[in-house]
C-alpha cells in the first residue's frame, strides 16, 4: 500500500514539474498537509470521546447488559462460541461501535474478539495458523459493518464544510444493511456447505 501511495505521489510531482506547474504542486502539498493535520485532530477528538464512552459502558456493566440482549443474535451468527465466552462480549462491543459508524473505535474490540476466538480455536484443538469458522464469520460481518449513525463520515463531511453533513445517514443505513444482510447469508451458506462436505 505504501508503494502504491508513494508511486502516485511521485508520478504527480514528476508530472507537475514536467508541465511547469511546480508552484501548483508545492501549494497542493502544503494545503493537503494542513488539511490532513486538521482532519486527524478532528477524528482524534471524536474517536477519543466514543472510545472513552465505550470503556465507561464496559466498566459500568452496560456491555454485559447489551451482550445479554444480543445473545440470541450472537448465538445465531456464531453457534460455535460457548455460552458466556469472553469472545461474545468483545464481539458485542465491536458490533456496537460499528453500529455507530466508529470503525476506529471498533478496532480494539475487534482485535480482542479475534484473540478470544483464537484461544477458543486452540482449546478445541484447531490447527495453528488456520482461521476457525467463527473467526472467518466475525471478519466478514465486521467488514460488512452495519451502521445506524455514520459518525465518522459525518465528521469528514463536517470537516470539509458540507452544507448538511448528516444527509448521508439514510443512504449509509441502506447500503450497510444490504452489505450486512449479504454477509449473514454468505456466512450461513458457507456453514451449511461445510457441514455437507
Amino acid at each position: 500500500m505504501n508503494g502504491i501511495w508513494g508511486g502516485m505521489l511521485l508520478v504527480g510531482i514528476i508530472y507537475g514539474v514536467m508541465t511547469g506547474r511546480t508552484e501548483a504542486v508545492s501549494a497542493a502539498v502544503l494545503d493537503s498537509s494542513r488539511d490532513a493535520v486538521a482532519l486527524c485532530i478532528t477524528m482524534l477528538g471524536i474517536t477519543g470521546l466514543w472510545m472513552g464512552l465505550m470503556q465507561i459502558a464496559q466498566d459500568g456493566g452496560a456491555v454485559s447488559v447489551i451482550s445479554a440482549k444480543m445473545k440470541p443474535l450472537i448465538r445465531f451468527l456464531f453457534p460455535g462460541i460457548p455460552e458466556n465466552h469472553p469472545a461474545s462480549g468483545a464481539i458485542t462491543l465491536n458490533f456496537a461501535a460499528n453500529f455507530l459508524g466508529l470503525g476506529w473505535a471498533a478496532t480494539p474490540a475487534g482485535l480482542q474478539a479475534m484473540k478470544e476466538l483464537e484461544a477458543l480455536r486452540e482449546q478445541k484443538g484447531g490447527e495453528a495458523g488456520t482461521a476457525s469458522d467463527e473467526m472467518c464469520a466475525f471478519l466478514i460481518l465486521n467488514i460488512s459493518s452495519l451502521q445506524l449513525i455514520p459518525v465518522t463520515v459525518i465528521a469528514y463531511r463536517s470537516q470539509y464544510h458540507s452544507a448538511d453533513p448528516a444527509v448521508i445517514t439514510g443512504p449509509a443505513i441502506a447500503a450497510t444493511a444490504v452489505s450486512t444482510a449479504a454477509a449473514v447469508l454468505f456466512v450461513k451458506w458457507a456453514g451449511r456447505k461445510k457441514k455437507k462436505t
